[in-house]
């Protein structure tokens, strides 16, 4: 396969700008850019999948940049429903540092801020240069502006499509990248680009761009919609992240193979064939899972997840730190410990039992394990003594229920 060829075999291409652009992206040798704003800390598994895909062009020649827009991320480009809250300067550049050195560390891609060109551009200067190559009724049809006539969008937001053609025309001039590539809800702002160079300079740039990652309903995956896998180990944990991976949706994990690994397309074919033979195993699930977490945070990071993962299924956890059954089980149940109790009159002063008789019985059957070890005194007092370093309290009912207790 061509490098396109796999692209498209992936599913990674949705928009192309021109015919010829599929030939120079399989010879190599351009320089191209992929831009984000710094509207958050991290970046989130959405991004990785945009990521993902510069990295491909890296690996067959091409030379990447990652912009990070510390001056569009002030204005905010326009979402589909409301506008963008505006974020502090401050807190706009602690996520700049932040994304800058993440960027860095996963990928090792150029970077560069859109502020350092944007910051000097006076009014006048603006419409004079670049807000005369933009007709109204030309931004007017493009979607992300389309969709919200109906409900009202500030000229802010407006603009943004002229900031975003501004940077590609500023790379263009001053790093001949000859190519701007994003995930599909940017074509507006990418094709606006290429237009303006053409007006401006009269050269030709190209653009593509890549399906959104969406769960099986057609739901993204980001922080507005409440649901962001980040790449950042602090905010979403590998065991998380294990978690999430392996309980997809059985009919999108060949896509989502597809989209994040690099495993090769044999590799992946044979998976698609395991998968579809026994679903059970979720042997595609647990390679999507060990390519992504190794890539991010490391084979030890990647087997410890697992290890955590297979511990708490049989409920040996006695061997984790506090921090590591904090990150794992922050979704089940939880609550503070505020006063000693004995076993029984615990499980049900924090809804463990329903009542002092189911609490016992519970206790007598044996499905009752504090911190990994199975407990059957209904008089043992719950407290810093038998916590998991004076803090912690791990309550295991049956097979795969779960309650974390804080001392405090």
């Amino acid at each position: 396969m061509t490098l396109y060829e796999e692209l498209v075999w992936r599913g990674l291409i949705n928009d192309v700008s021109s015919p010829e652009l599929i030939e120079k992206l399989n010879k190599g040798g351009l320089t191209f850019y992929i831009g984000t704003d710094p509207t958050g800390d991290s970046m989130h598994i959405g991004h990785y999948s945009s990521f993902s895909v510069a990295r491909r062009l890296k690996e067959a020649g091409h030379h990447p940049i990652l912009l990070v827009g510390g001056a569009t991320g002030l204005i905010g480009d326009p979402k589909p429903s409301a506008e963008r809250p505006m974020i502090t300067k401050e807190t706009l550049d602690y996520n700049y540092k932040k994304l800058c050195k993440q960027i860095e560390d996963i990928f090792g891609f150029e970077v560069v801020n859109n502020y350092d060109w944007s910051k000097d551009i006076n009014f006048i200067d603006y419409l004079r240069d670049y807000g005369k190559y933009f007709n109204l009724n030309y931004m007017l049809a493009k979607e992300t502006v389309k969709s919200r006539l109906d409900i009202g969008i500030t000229y802010t937001e407006f603009s943004y499509m002229i900031m975003q053609a501004l940077d590609f025309l500023h790379l263009f001039e001053n790093k001949n990248c000859v190519l701007q590539i994003g995930g599909q809800d940017q074509w507006g702002n990418i094709t606006s680009g290429i237009e303006l160079i053409r007006k401006k300079l009269g050269k030709e740039a190209y653009g593509f761009t890549m399906p959104l990652l969406t769960k099986a309903d057609g739901t993204k995956f980001g922080k507005s919609e409440g649901n962001a896998i980040w790449l950042d180990e602090s905010k979403t944990s590998s065991y998380e992240m294990y978690q999430f991976f392996l309980n997809v949706e059985d009919e999108k994990v060949i896509d989502y193979l597809k989209y994040l690994t690099f495993l090769s397309v044999d590799e992946i074919k044979e998976l698609e064939r395991k998968h579809k033979e026994a679903p059970h195993l979720r042997e595609a699930h647990k390679a999507l899972a060990k390519d992504v977490i190794v890539f991010l945070h490391g084979e030890e990071a990647y087997e410890r997840a697992v290890q955590i993962s297979e511990a708490l299924f049989s409920g040996d956890i006695a061997s984790f730190t506090v921090n590591e059954l904090e990150q794992a089980l922050k979704d089940v149940p939880h609550f503070d410990i505020i006063e000693e109790l004995p076993l029984a009159d615990f499980l049900v002063h924090y809804g463990i039992a329903s009542s002092k008789r189911e609490a016992k019985e519970f206790i007598t059957a044996g499905s009752i394990s504090i911190n990994g070890e199975k407990v059957t005194d209904e008089n043992l007092i719950i407290n810093k003594e038998v916590a998991k370093e004076g803090k912690l309290v791990v309550i295991r009912r049956g097979k795969k229920k779960y309650y974390m207790g804080i001392i405090v």
